[in-house]
């Protein structure tokens, strides 16, 4: 697991303060790592927001002029030292204190959001006002969190176990420059028979192997075989001298004991987590297998079709595996062979499309001994669950006998009031435990297949509507409609973006950002005029 750390460009002449999940050797300074991404993005917003601190990649001075300002200069979160808005010495004095912020004087900066919080309750703004506020109580709570610990600012890492006879649970904390950053826990299983220094022993090496930080002192709970052999490597990956101690006494060892009781939380508050999740996923997709009667289903595939009146047809593929859904295997399709709103030709088109690209695949896979996670269709479900009774069930049966296929076909067919009731295998209708996890595992498929749909509709018919309004302006071709629809995301913020904020999208020149700004308000004067 790669943690974030906060970096900060000291070597640059317009210094940046920038998200990072990895730690050069370079000239920045790091902070971190942060094991809760929020904390550190909260830092981040608080030096833009507040500070005004550039995120750009514009090496300055050199690059001073040569472009316009970007969208954060007109959202008033950067002075646009780019464009020499603002003196080095101005952009420096805010900069230092945007550092002393993350060094952990948050005094100034609390005192800022209480007044601007304030101000924006005074004018209504509350929505604004509540942002101020819980930026606020995002101080609140690293403040406390590093008031736990001062070591004389020393980088250290506290490191205890709890174990059961099958699993463990191991506890960081993470102290900083003498400050409690974070914390984490690993969940470790096949742990039988081992004892706590043997699992804190396997621990420590796995974990430092993979982590590019390496502190002056780790902490554990308890003596470990080799430990002055771990010392010895973990000085090589430092470069600097690294203690393994065992605390004794005094505030190190009560902080070791802190960590110890969080373990052992975490492991009685895990396995009951880990038993329910189990329950709703892998136990639910065995719950549906018994009702069916069939064995060894890891994967389900489910499918759905979305149109209105035949307009725009799609189709939609979900995917299930251990009863989680698993989306980079999600796939979608535009009808193309269907005209009007036949539902059962329709989803004919796309599992015959799916399952032939499948067998192409495999087939191109097998022929060069490549691996079949290249392909896109190559993997099969050991079941397909249509969104439907009867009818839908017999065109997949029918699809897959065409292409030589046999995989199981179950519909999941729902009452008058539209809900779940039961399920169509074999030519006849199967009862279902309503209420059950495997219920709910079927709904959550239904509703899943039905909204991917849906939303690739929606989408579709979106474009097809801002590709015929904006081919309507003087100036907009293909290319200028993809890059405003790239850089704004619909056509409600072109119409409500200024000529400057129109400016900012690719290729978009003065004249063109004119005649878009133009087309729009005389369109909006029209209609108050109707």
């Amino acid at each position: 697991k790669t943690y974030p750390y906060i970096k900060v460009t000291t070597g640059e002449a317009y210094p940046r303060i920038l998200f990072s999940r990895l730690m050069k050797k370079d000239k920045s300074k790091y902070f971190g790592p942060f094991t809760c991404q929020a904390t550190a993005k909260d830092a981040l917003e608080m030096a833009h927001k507040i500070y005004h601190v550039r995120t750009c990649n514009r090496v300055l001075p050199r690059d001073q002029g040569k472009e316009r300002p970007c969208l954060n200069y007109h959202i008033k979160q950067c002075d646009a030292p780019c464009q020499g808005y603002i003196s080095k010495e101005e952009y420096q004095e805010n900069f230092n204190k945007a550092l002393k912020l993350l060094e952990g004087d948050y005094r100034e900066v609390t005192q800022i959001l209480q007044q601007r919080m304030e101000k924006a309750a005074e004018n209504l703004e509350f929505e604004e006002a509540a942002g101020f506020r819980d930026l606020i109580e995002s101080i609140k709570k690293v403040e406390i969190r590093q008031k736990i610990t001062d070591f004389g600012g020393v980088d250290r890492d506290i490191i205890a176990a709890a174990s059961t006879n099958h699993e463990a649970v191991v506890q960081i904390f993470f102290v900083r420059e003498g400050k409690l950053v974070g914390r984490d826990h690993f969940h470790l299983n096949g742990v039988a028979g081992d004892t706590n220094d043997e699992i804190l022993q396997s621990f420590v090496k796995q974990f430092y192997a993979g982590t590019p930080f390496i502190p002056r002192e780790v902490m554990i709970e308890y003596e470990i075989q080799d430990s002055q052999l771990i010392e010895e490597w973990l000085s090589q990956r430092r470069g600097g001298k690294v203690s393994v101690l065992v605390p004794k006494k005094g505030q190190k060892e009560r902080l070791m004991e802190l960590a110890h009781k969080n373990a052992a939380l975490v492991l009685t508050q895990d396995s009951e987590k880990i038993r329910r999740e189990e329950a709703r996923t892998a136990g639910a997709m065995a719950q549906i297998c018994s009702w069916l009667g069939i064995e060894g289903v890891t994967r389900i595939e489910s499918y759905d079709i979305s149109n209105i009146n035949g307009f725009q047809s799609v189709g939609s593929m979900v995917v299930f595996e251990h009863g989680k859904p698993k989306k980079s295997d999600y796939r979608k399709f535009r009808i193309q062979t269907v005209q009007g709103p036949d539902d059962y030709a329709s989803m004919n088109e796309v599992l015959t499309r799916r399952f032939r690209h499948g067998l192409e695949e495999q087939k191109t896979l097998n022929e060069k001994k490549w691996n079949e996670e290249l392909g896109s269709f190559t993997r099969f479900p050991d079941l397909i669950m249509m969104d439907g009774g009867k009818g839908q069930v017999h065109i997949a049966e029918q699809a897959l006998e065409s292409l030589g296929l046999a995989i199981p076909v179950c519909g999941m067919v729902k009452d008058d009031k539209h809900r779940t009731r039961g399920l169509y295998f074999h030519d006849r209708d199967l009862p279902i435990e309503v209420g059950s996890e495997g219920f709910y595992l079927m709904t959550r498929i239904q509703d899943e297949v039905h909204r991917f749909a849906i939303e690739y509709h929606r989408s579709l018919r979106s474009k097809e509507q801002v590709k015929s309004v904006l081919d309507d302006i003087s100036g907009i071709g293909p290319k200028r409609r993809k890059a405003l629809m790239r850089h704004f995301q619909s056509l409600e913020k072109i119409r409500d973006a200024t000529i400057e904020e129109l400016l900012e999208a690719e290729s978009m020149n003065e004249k063109a950002a004119r005649s878009v700004y133009a087309f729009f308000h005389k369109q909006d004067a029209a209609d108050e005029n109707e």
